[in-house]
């Protein structure tokens, strides 16, 4: 049989949206599904997975940004044998992740965050070393989580983008309001609980699709086997690295079945929140009963019932963080809220020694131009004024260029 290495990216199959704006199909971000033909599949991956060369890559990625930590400082003291102790563990296949450590954060509503011990995160990388750039060929372009090159602002620029397109630039509905008051729809839709609901036996066989290793499937189910879920075989921990990514290999069946099943256009994936765009509600009713059916039949997961809607373009869409009008953007009240409550936090850990300026300083811009793609001058000046008041400990009066 015939095997087809099918690149999603590729530029002789004119279908990336990014290196050939002009073809119509990578406009859409649309990949190709070649039925009848084998999908190629990676064996003997294990080697390169365990090799020092690997090791050595994962632990500079699990070390960026936490060199002060003490876990990293321990770590590193004893390098070489930490790593050659991993190594010798995976190669003989005796390696057992460490019990996670929980705690809760508040962002806005209270989540449990899992935190893995430092050199299991080292294996959490070496195995991503070596998915990503497999994967990464076959996710469609509208897949922003966790991926280079994608993020927060390139889903909000795609999402302008496709606004324009499905009110075929800013046409205004009868007898308007405002000039907001724009055609078109959009289906905002949440996966319940969804990183509690992933089935461990359907992502094995989702992964094993394409990974024809034997020892690498082994060494992902000792990963998400890690886990005291609720639901025994069902579940992935907040704060993993491979929880990200296997939460983009999970819905990456999805984002195949709009794109390819639905034939939908205007599609926007980021993590478990998705958008689709189009000029008429009906579509996008048809669309979300599709979608429903095939989340329960294929992956075991549900839309929730609350934050699954269709809204119209003039009402304003709440996506990433902001409410998106036609001509303008604003940045919700609990983000607002939250970064202010961070940045207290930070300076406090400031006082007390725990963390650096340089890090705060970090946290702060990353902020300032997350807020600069929304319509807020007086509020990011408001913030930056309070930063440097209480950093301080007085009132500044300085002029600032935000």
């Amino acid at each position: 049989m015939a095997v087809a290495r099918f690149r999603a990216n590729s530029d002789r199959a004119n279908l990336n949206c990014n290196r050939t704006p002009g073809n119509s199909n990578a406009e859409l971000g649309i990949t190709q599904v070649f039925l009848g033909l084998k999908m190629k599949t990676y064996k003997n991956l294990y080697l390169s997975l365990c090799s020092q060369e690997n090791l050595e890559k994962a632990f500079k990625k699990a070390r960026k940004r936490k060199t002060n930590k003490s876990c990293v400082i321990e770590f590193e003291k004893n390098l070489k044998a930490e790593l050659a102790n991993l190594k010798q563990e995976l190669e003989l296949l005796s390696y057992k992740p460490k019990p996670l450590k929980e705690f809760a954060i508040r962002d806005p509503k209270t989540r449990k965050i899992h935190k893995s011990a430092f050199r299991d995160r080292v294996v959490h990388h070496a195995l991503v070393n070596i998915l990503d750039p497999i994967y990464e060929k076959i996710f469609i372009c509208d897949s922003y989580a966790s991926r280079i090159n994608k993020g927060t602002i390139n889903a909000l620029l795609r999402f302008d983008k496709f606004k324009r397109i499905v009110s075929s630039n800013g046409k205004l509905i009868n007898e308007p309001y405002s000039n907001n008051s724009v055609k078109g729809y959009v289906l905002k839709a949440d996966v319940k609980h969804y990183f509690e609901a992933v089935d461990h036996e359907i992502l094995l066989k989702i992964v094993n699709k394409k990974i024809k290793d034997e020892k690498v499937i082994w060494l992902i189910n000792q990963i998400i086997s890690n886990f005291d879920s609720k639901t025994n075989g069902k579940g992935m921990p907040l704060g993993n690295l491979t929880s990200q990514f296997f939460a983009n290999v999970y819905l990456n069946e999805l984002d195949y079945f709009v794109k390819h099943k639905l034939k939908a256009k205007y599609y926007i994936r980021y993590v478990d929140d998705f958008v689709i765009l189009d000029n008429q509600s009906l579509i996008l009713r048809n669309y979300k009963k599709e979608i429903t059916n095939f989340l329960k039949d294929e992956l075991k997961l549900e839309l929730h019932p609350d934050k699954s809607k269709i809204i119209p373009l003039k009402k304003g869409i709440a996506f990433l963080g902001y409410r998106i009008f036609y001509h303008y953007k604003l940045l919700r009240k609990a983000n607002l809220v939250n970064f202010n409550n961070h940045l207290a936090s930070l300076l406090s850990d400031y006082e007390s020694d725990y963390t650096t300026y340089s890090q705060i300083y970090d946290s702060l811009q990353g902020w300032l131009a997350y807020a600069s793609h929304a319509n807020t001058f007086n509020q990011r000046r408001s913030v930056l004024n309070s930063f440097l008041t209480n950093l301080f400990q007085k009132p500044l009066n300085i002029t600032i260029n935000i």
